[in-house]
């Protein structure tokens, strides 16, 4: 199974799952196989140089996917737009389309950057896209989803048994994680408290919501 990996903080549940979840030292390796942000994965995704992903929404329309995948409940804090010169975030694709959906113009900018941006510059006008999504909508916005191909079995077994409690992160982890991002803990642990992985019917309603609304932009 090779399973890419979006080293995102959003994320980091999941990856200390798999590593509990893959018991011998090949498999652990498959799921670093392949690294990188968001738009890279898609693109390994569709070329099928990757087994399985948590690849963009607005791309998972035609895709196998779980009703797994990353949410926001209401506000995100590492989705942003910055007022001013139109700019996208070329780590991005649900992102850049969620703003021409919301009819916003300025910088999008999005991952770990963006919460750390977020929590030095709250003073800033810079605006959540998932809280101004929710506003607007009344529903939690979906930035990923967890896709695969090949047979189910196994990826609909690994959704189950992540989703079925949530897991502690480990302090050596939250510390080694706080330092390369340069986030405080505190604040990593907060801003996970904004995540949900598990795609309810609201949130799938939303989904189908913003990929009808993307075709008209």
């Amino acid at each position: 199974m090779i399973f890419a990996k979006i080293e995102y903080l959003n994320l980091l549940p999941f990856h200390i799952f798999m590593k509990r979840y893959l018991r011998n030292s090949q498999q652990s390796h498959a799921l670093y196989y392949k690294k990188g942000v968001p738009s890279q994965i898609n693109k390994a995704f569709k070329t099928r140089r990757v087994d399985a992903a948590f690849i963009s929404s607005i791309v998972s329309s035609r895709c196998q996917c779980l009703d797994l995948g990353i949410s926001a409940k209401k506000e995100v804090q590492s989705v942003l737009l910055i007022p001013g010169a139109h700019k996208i975030d070329t780590d991005s694709a649900s992102s850049n389309v969620l703003a021409k959906v919301l009819n916003l113009e300025g910088e999008v900018l999005i991952g770990d950057k963006a919460l750390k941006y977020y929590l030095q510059n709250k003073d800033s006008k810079a605006l959540d896209l998932a809280k101004l999504w929710y506003e607007r909508q009344r529903l939690p916005f979906v930035f990923a989803r967890l896709c695969y191909h090949g047979k189910p079995s196994e990826y609909k077994k690994l959704s189950q048994q992540f989703l079925k409690k949530p897991y502690k992160i480990p302090y050596y982890i939250l510390q080694a994680s706080s330092q390369k991002t340069g986030i405080p803990k505190k604040d990593i642990l907060h801003y996970l408290e904004l995540i949900d992985y598990k795609l309810d019917p609201h949130a799938l309603l939303s989904l189908k919501r913003f990929l009808r609304l993307s075709k008209k932009v």
